[in-house]
């Protein structure tokens, strides 16, 4: 078998020490800073575990602050000086010192944030504008998998890849439709919908969570029964950490053969790549549900020339064996030119290690190390589309990309299949029928020392111009985006709805952004959980 890879351009077990400690010992054990004496304080007389209070506990004034708050900030254009940091970061390993960091940030006025695999694309878990406390989960990530049952239960720290290397070790015929990235965190990813290469065959990965465990403003712990169809709906798609803490998900896993057929086809514009990507808009969406595309899109130089092109990389699986899908592509999409020779059958989690840049011979235990070919450092923007983009409106889009300097790149991913069948408000999550593809833009900064050099603004620029020239093309009233690639250039307001709405129709639509409101404003109405994208509280009721 070749070693297949797809082309991309670009529990922890402490012992409970129980100790009668003063506060004096204890402040120089944590080397604290005056303006959080007053967190720690409270977070002593409410444990008697040393252990968590020394070694779970960090300061700015503590040696392992700095790198354990960087350690998880996975876009890299927030780690510099002038970035705000939080007043204090906890990385419990137990539901009750979950429950003492929130009451002790609520008693003394510290705004929370809460991260799990670090991947927002704005950095609103790892830092804020106010003091803060970061509950940082990275600790509490097990993952328990029933295969009689066809379910799993994942604590909130753990990111997707080893949930898919937990499943990979105890079959080969079941999985979880999950993300693309194996370092995106599982309770980000479920918390906005949650979208990667099975959503044609089995829908987001909010739509398959069957269960949770909760912990609510006030510190208590709940369930699907407990908390209600209104909250349980609100957590799967519209942003769980605007209503509390999810300690861990129930999910359903789904069934899988055990091969699926991955391949990659790229083709330059010298190639037909414009024909063949006009056509992947009417055929994909609509294909066999077994079938998902994603292409890559960007500005290559030619060999030998001063001149450039566009390349498109046609990245798919299918599942099911490389001969069906020969007879499928022969039938429905010639011109994408799929031969055996680019095919390659393997297990699902070869799959989401080819998807995620590695080879289909690496060994599944990377996974386990948290690692990633990935490097996100950039700005993001994202729509979806609903008409395919006309031969010449791709043309058009060409010569704007020909006007930046090759940091941009451009993902189009296939919907339709399963996820036409949910209606927009079964939960959240409401980009549904009549979406033929997402449509992401990024430029990145890896070349420069900061997301603020002049060239780094003009790439922020051109990206922006790049947005609004193809609005012609795009999803319309409300123009959509996606809440997990959150963008603060939509707006941040929250002081009343036509301020909010800016931001929270396009991405939740109308009907279901007003419920997600009503909901927030019963389970947590003095707003403590919040960011500056967060479901807001009104004090008067909604137009």
């Amino acid at each position: 078998m070749k070693k297949f890879q797809l082309s991309f351009s670009l529990i922890l077990l402490i012992p409970t020490l129980c100790f009668s400690f003063t506060w004096g010992a204890l402040s120089k054990i944590l080397d604290v800073t005056p303006d959080s004496e007053d967190f720690l304080s409270c977070v002593q007389s409410k444990s008697s575990n040393v252990t968590f209070i020394s070694q779970l506990v960090f300061t700015p004034a503590n040696s392992s602050f700095l790198p354990i708050w960087q350690a998880r900030v996975k876009n890299l254009r927030f780690i510099k000086s002038s970035t705000s940091k939080p007043s204090v970061v906890v990385t419990p390993v137990d539901e009750s010192q979950i429950r003492t960091t929130l009451l002790c940030s609520k008693k003394h006025g510290y705004e929370m944030r809460i991260r799990c695999g670090g991947h927002d694309l704005e950095g609103l878990s790892s830092t804020a504008d106010v003091p803060f406390v970061m509950l940082d989960l990275n600790n509490m990530r097990s993952v328990d998998v029933n295969v009689a049952n066809r379910i799993a239960w994942v604590q909130s720290g753990a990111v997707l890849g080893e949930v898919y290397y937990a499943i990979s070790k105890k079959t080969d015929t079941l999985y979880f439709p999950a993300g693309v990235c194996p370092t995106v965190g599982i309770s980000g990813f479920l918390s906005g919908g949650g979208y990667g290469h099975m959503i044609r065959k089995y829908g987001t990965g909010a739509d398959n969570v069957v269960d949770v465990r909760f912990m609510d403003v006030n510190g208590n712990i709940l369930d699907k029964l407990s908390m209600g169809k209104d909250l349980f709906w609100a957590i799967r798609g519209g942003g769980a950490s605007s209503f509390g803490i999810v300690l861990a998900w129930k999910l359903r896993l789904v069934r899988v053969p055990k091969l699926v057929t991955v391949f990659s086809v790229s083709k330059t514009l010298e190639e037909d790549a414009t024909e063949v990507l006009h056509k992947f808009q009417y055929v994909v969406p609509s294909i066999d549900k077994n079938l998902s595309i994603r292409v890559t899109i960007s500005s290559v130089d030619i060999t030998n020339s001063t001149k450039k092109t566009i390349n498109t990389i046609f990245n798919g699986i299918y599942y099911g064996k490389i001969d069906t899908l020969l007879l499928l592509l022969d039938k429905k999409f010639p011109e994408l030119n799929v031969t055996r020779e680019i095919c390659e059958e393997m297990r699902m989690v070869q799959a989401s290690l080819v998807f995620g840049g590695y080879t289909s011979n690496t060994s599944p235990e990377i996974l386990l190390t948290r690692s990633s070919t990935f490097v996100l450092n950039g700005k993001n923007k994202l729509d979806y589309v609903k008409t395919p983009i006309p031969i010449t409106g791709l043309k058009r889009i060409w010569k704007k990309i020909f006007e930046n300097d090759g940091s941009e790149i451009l993902f189009m991913h296939s919907f339709g299949g399963k996820n036409d069948e949910y209606s927009e408000t079964a939960i959240p999550y409401p980009h549904r029928a009549g979406v033929l593809y997402q449509f992401h833009q990024q430029v990145n900064f890896n070349d420069q020392i900061s997301d603020s050099t002049p060239e780094s603004l003009r790439r922020i620029n051109w990206l922006r111009s790049l947005n609004e020239y193809i609005t012609p093309y795009v999803s319309k009233n409300p123009r959509e985006a996606y809440s997990n690639y959150n963008d603060l250039d939509l707006g941040v307001g929250t002081d009343n709805y036509e301020e909010a709405s800016k931001w929270g129709e396009r991405y939740w639509k109308r009907c279901n952004f007003e419920k997600l409101i009503h909901i927030k404003d019963i389970v947590d109405p003095d707003n403590f959980f919040r960011h500056p994208q967060s479901i807001p509280v009104f004090s008067k009721s909604l137009p």
